[in-house]
This record gives C-alpha cells, structure tokens and sequence, in this order.
C-alpha cells in the first residue's frame, strides 16, 4: 500500500487558525459508509444520529505547557525545549531548538522573571534527534509558572484564551496535543446527548506531536507508528464489553480513543480488556475492526497515520471523496477546524 494514496490536496486558506464560538458552532460532515451518502450539518446536530443506548468514549487528557525557555548553565545561551514524552518522575523526551545541546549539558528552565529555575541533563541523544533530560526535581509543578501550551506548527495566530486548546472535560494532563475532536462538545450539549439516553465513558491517551507528522516511507507498511501511553480502566472495560454484547454502539470521539479501544480489544473473545501501559497499534485499511462502531473526528493531514486510521474504517475512497466534497465546501481543517461523522 502506497503513502501518497493518501494524499490530497488543500488550500492553505482552509487550514482553521482560530478555534470557532460557540464550540458546537463547528460544521458536521456525516459520513454514512453503507450508502456513500455524505450530509452537510452543524455539530450540535450530532444528536439526531445518536440513539438511547449508544456508548461515547472521550479522551480525558489535558495537554501541558510543554514548551519552555532555558538557558545552558552556565554560558547562559539561550534553548527552547518541547517536552514530548514523560518516561518517568525525572525523566522526559523532548525536541531542543538551540546550538549544539548535547549530552552532559546542564539546562536551567527560565521562568516568569527571567531567572534560571529548575535544572536538568541532557543525558542522552534520541533515535529520532531530541534529548533525553533528567530534571532534579519533577518538572510538571514547574511548567505553569514556565510553559506555554504547544500549538501545532499550521497554527500561526495566538490564541487569546488556552483553554480553547482544552476539551472541556480534559482532567488528566500528560498531552502535547489535544484530542481536537472533542474539542466540539459544550457542557450545555454533553447534558443534551446524555438526556437521550447516550452514556459517556473515559479513556486516556497521552498525545504526542509523531500524531500529526506526515508518515514519509514509500509503502505504508514500512511506517514506525509512535508510541504513546494509555489507559482503560477495568470497570470501564466492563461497561463497554457489555455494550457490545448487547448490540449497542461504541462510538469513538476521535483517533487517539479509536487507539485505546482497538489495543484494548487485541487478544480478547469478545470486547475490551483493561489496559494501562504503551501502545504501538498502527491502524490502516485492511485493519478489522473489533471494538468501534462508529467515529467522531476532525480532518487529518495528508499522508498522515491518522488518515489511514480514518480510512480504515470507511475505507479509503469514501475518505478522499469526503475530504474533496469538504474542500469544494470550504469547510475548516485539522486542529482547529469542522467535524466529520462517519457512521
């Protein structure tokens, strides 16, 4: 399978910089995979294809402030750090911008008055060219005082107000990136959906920026997917394989919850299985589907795994024949941007 069978094209004009008021403002592109039929609706409307029993799964994490100022100590030379993974208490990958960083580096994070903070090392070079950093102390009560929250480099307009880069139900905080399906719902249509009789669960996938990275191989085959952490909790597991044996819909709010289920669903009869640890499941078209029914989701990079992923379960010429009637409708793209159903 070819990467650039996943290509498309896109105007840059179309490529949202600013997220949309009122959240559930967005449009709604519904996707029927049956039929091939493709409606043009608001959000908000997303209701008049749920049903009463149907199951929502929504991604809790919250994305950090993981970009940061330091400075090398003790030349003082100026480095800016984007943390992209937790390892563990000390420990985070991160991409570094500055002159030669290398391993052994002290690195003094700067914080709101300009003057050096917490330290770290630089105790290692990463396969793909960021560093490895050893902090002294845990980073994250740090980050409020020194971060700001990473946008994606399409972005180019500050956002007045981060917390529209927050869904509203985000709890955990862990991301680099936020799970932008979500980022639709209001708490006003969240009570709509539920009083229909729609129940809600929640997973964890802690977002990393290999999501939104164009996947560069020949052949799709030959792609390294990213690892990123997540979890299912087992009362969670239980629910959603209930649901399942009971014919009820799993509907997924967005990619990375599509991730959590599928690897919780390897292995197993029938359902999920809890799970809390990495996972590596690369998702494109040929894939079986065992534990989603349906998906919420904004518009992917060309080339992108997440594309593939979309096109694994409406398969991909349905995919391209949406994403080119998007276009032709101007509809707003990735982060920031419209919605899509696929049923």
């Amino acid at each position: 399978m070819l990467t650039r069978d996943f290509d498309y094209h896109l105007p840059q004009e179309l490529i949202a910089q600013e997220p949309i008021t009122p959240r559930d403002a967005s449009r709604l592109l519904v996707v029927h995979r049956d039929s091939g039929q493709l409606e043009h609706r608001i959000f908000r409307d997303i209701v008049a294809y749920l049903r009463p029993g149907d199951v929502l799964v929504v991604n809790e994490t919250r994305v950090i402030p993981a970009r940061v100022q330091a400075v090398k100590v003790p030349t003082g030379g100026k480095v800016e750090l984007l943390l992209l993974a937790r390892r563990d208490d000390l420990r985070w990958e991160a991409l570094v911008k500055g002159r030669r960083v290398n391993v052994g580096q002290r690195l003094a994070l700067r914080r709101e008055d300009g003057e050096p903070g917490l330290q770290g090392t630089v105790i290692e070079v990463t396969p793909a060219g960021g560093r490895l950093i050893a902090f002294d102390e845990p980073v994250e009560p740090h980050l409020r005082h020194v971060g700001a929250v990473p946008l994606p480099p399409y972005i180019h307009t500050p956002l007045a107000d981060a917390e529209r880069y927050q869904t509203v139900y985000a709890r955990q905080e862990g991301s680099v990136a936020a799970p932008t399906a979500g980022l639709h719902f209001t708490p006003e249509l969240i009570q709509k959906i539920s009083d229909l009789g729609v129940t809600w669960e929640r997973v964890l996938l802690h977002i990393g920026l290999d999501t939104f990275r164009p996947v560069h191989e020949e052949r799709v085959e030959e792609h390294a997917i990213h690892s990123e952490y997540c979890q299912l909790t087992a009362d969670t597991a239980e629910r959603i394989t209930r649901a399942k044996a009971e014919g009820r819909r799993v509907i997924a709010v967005g990619t990375t919850v599509v991730r959590v289920l599928e690897s919780a669903a390897q292995g197993v009869d029938a359902g999920v299985k809890p799970w809390d640890g990495p996972t590596e499941l690369f998702i494109y078209p040929g894939y079986q589907f065992r534990a989603v029914d349906a998906l919420i989701t904004n518009f992917h990079l060309p080339r992108s795994s997440l594309l593939m992923l979309v096109s694994a379960l409406a398969g991909r010429e349905l995919m391209l024949k949406a994403y080119r009637e998007a276009t032709a409708e101007r509809y707003r793209f990735y982060s920031f941007g419209d919605s899509m159903l696929i049923l």
